[in-house]
């Protein structure tokens, strides 16, 4: 077996912390990974290879699964030296990702697992400072990314950041598309439809009583982290409102308050207060009815990893959700895999991908690993 120069590969070792994960009768979790720090988003390629990017190494990491046995033991660097890599999307045989200040493509040509051409679409984008994901769409047509508040609840109207902005695929024609968002940090297109889909971060410090010091007081209910349908031109409140057009105490007195209200788009869905979802995952009907990994009602609804609380008063968040949808919108949302074990932390879910084997992946930041959720049905516990 030859490997690639800088690639390792060994078995992939128990995840005692599975164990512990409170899993919804008819799934079952398995890791497929071994740890690695800083693992954040993931993406499959055409061919299977998972890519999973490490924004605080400057590193995209490729995995194979070489004996086909579901696990992934070899490792190697797919792109190295880019600071904040983050987001990536699969399109048209190339890795799109983004990184700070720049969005590029990159692609392996001999299927080694390291990129033999790395091209820069965008450059001389926004850096630094606060939110510094960057999100990233890539359609036939597009090339879709933003950059998160630089604080927490600051008017940046006349900033670049709280926006997305749509270019062509050569990287000129920039439009902004939407705007009044705190911190999208994945967008995807809703399957068989040009719909532009995120979740964005809720504002922290909210209530209290009103004009009463610089900070306000940590509340466990507000505002709502949010699932929104980005549509272009669409305003969606941040910094000014939340949720549904609920006023944050810094700009009550703003003498536009009432205009920025009525044109602020609502979310789609309301998640809890400082759930934090980072990425997610449509279920594609096409792979699922092809692969029947999960059963066709699962088909077309959202699964949500959400990274957990930092400054709520008890955890709230750390689990793997399915947002159910009928008719192209959600109506309900069901915990499918919890990874806090009481108050312990047993792992933070980051980001959701569905594999070409049709079963839903996730990264987990605090244990380092992808983990493998699939349906075994209605009996199983575990």
């Amino acid at each position: 077996m030859t490997f690639a120069a800088g690639a390792s590969a060994q078995d992939v070792d128990p995840a005692p912390e599975i164990a512990r994960f409170t899993v919804r009768a008819g799934y079952k979790v398995e890791v497929v990974t071994n740890p690695l720090r800083d693992a954040r988003f993931i993406e499959f390629d055409a061919a299977g290879m998972l890519y999973v990017s490490r924004p605080r190494e400057g590193e995209i990491a490729t995995y194979r699964d070489l004996d086909h046995d579901g696990q992934f033991e070899e490792r190697t660097s797919f792109v190295k030296g880019f600071p904040a890599v983050h987001a990536m999307c699969w399109h048209d045989g190339w890795m799109w990702f983004a990184a700070s200040g720049t969005v590029r493509r990159a692609r392996d040509l001999d299927g080694d697992g390291e990129a033999d051409e790395n091209v820069e679409v965008l450059s001389d984008l926004p850096q630094g400072g606060g939110h510094w994901w960057r999100s990233l769409l890539v359609t036939d047509e597009h090339i879709y990314t933003s950059i998160g508040e630089s604080e927490n609840a600051s008017d940046e109207r006349e900033s670049p950041r709280q926006k997305i902005w749509r270019y062509s695929r050569s990287g000129s024609d920039r439009t902004l598309f939407a705007s009044g968002i705190r911190n999208t940090e994945k967008l995807r297109l809703r399957p068989g439809t040009r719909e532009v889909w995120g979740c964005d971060h809720g504002s922290d410090w909210f209530g209290g009583p009103y004009n009463e010091g610089d900070r306000q007081p940590i509340t466990d209910t507000m505002p709502p982290c949010e699932l929104n349908r980005y549509v272009e031109g669409g305003f969606y409140g941040h910094p000014f409102l939340v949720g549904n057009r609920v006023p944050r105490k810094e700009f009550a007195d703003l003498p536009e308050l009432g205009e920025l209200a009525e044109k602020t788009i609502v979310p789609e869905w309301c998640f809890g207060a400082h759930w934090a979802p980072n990425g997610f995952a449509f279920l594609d009907p096409g792979v699922n009815a092809k692969t029947r990994a999960f059963p066709p009602d699962h088909a077309g609804d959202l699964w949500v990893a959400f990274h957990g609380s930092w400054n709520s008063t008890k955890r709230v968040g750390y689990q793997i959700a399915r947002v159910l949808f009928d008719g192209g919108r959600p109506y309900g949302l069901l915990t499918v895999v919890s990874t806090l074990g009481g108050e312990q932390i047993l792992g933070r879910p980051v980001d959701v991908a569905q594999g070409p084997d049709g079963c839903l992946y996730w990264s987990d930041d605090f244990t380092g690993r992808v983990y493998r959720l699939r349906w075994v049905g209605e009996t199983a516990r575990k």
